[in-house]
């Protein structure tokens, strides 16, 4: 039996940043531990031009094949996790953009978060993610992953987190399996128009 699809999206796209090598952890971890096959998408490498497409998403008649492979990849995706930081106490700019691509693809998505920063380690930027995310319908997990002080834990491109960061990843991969198990079928007809 195939295992559900988990998509952990790396939202910074500036050089030297240190989501990737969180990201590149949270991967190994998840899919060690958890019950999903997990994907990581890295914003940086997906390189989405500033949003270009003429019609809203909801209309689903994208005209860019970088739009039509963004759409496959989320509607493939049976729940998300967003390996974020807090820029100015919001979400990155990269992140809303690729979240303003699409509509339906997000609507009923088990929805994670990853965050990172200093004190606060990238709360408020969560919570600011959630808002537009709560207007296409994705649904969120709790508890999440918060990584304060996430600077001091990077050395030579390697994450490696206090133990009780290791240990919140488990509690939200059973929240996201779980709202996986009661949304997925609806999810996979509510997606059914895009004919993927």
């Amino acid at each position: 039996m195939t295992r559900p699809v988990l998509l952990a999206v790396v939202c910074s796209t500036r050089p030297h940043r240190i989501g990737r090598a969180i990201g590149d952890w949270f991967v190994a971890v998840a899919q060690e531990s958890g019950p999903f096959e997990v994907r990581l998408v890295d914003l940086a490498e997906l390189a989405l031009p500033f949003m270009d497409e003429p019609k809203h998403p909801r209309q689903h008649h994208y005209s860019h094949d970088h739009t039509r492979q963004w759409s496959r990849t989320i509607a493939g995706a049976d729940a998300v996790v967003w390996v974020q930081p807090e820029y100015n106490f919001a979400m990155a700019a990269a992140q809303k953009n690729a979240l303003d691509y699409l509509s339906l693809e997000w609507s009923l998505l088990p929805t994670g978060f990853v965050s990172y920063g200093g004190i606060s380690g990238g709360l408020r930027g969560m919570e600011h993610a959630k808002q537009p995310l709560a207007a296409v319908r994705s649904v969120f997990a709790n508890p999440n992953v918060t990584v304060p002080h996430a600077g001091g834990m990077v050395d030579d491109g390697v994450f490696t987190p206090s133990e009780s960061v290791t240990r919140s990843v488990a509690p939200m991969l059973a929240d996201l399996h779980a709202l996986h198990e009661q949304l997925g079928a609806l999810r996979r007809e509510k997606l059914a128009p895009l004919g993927y």
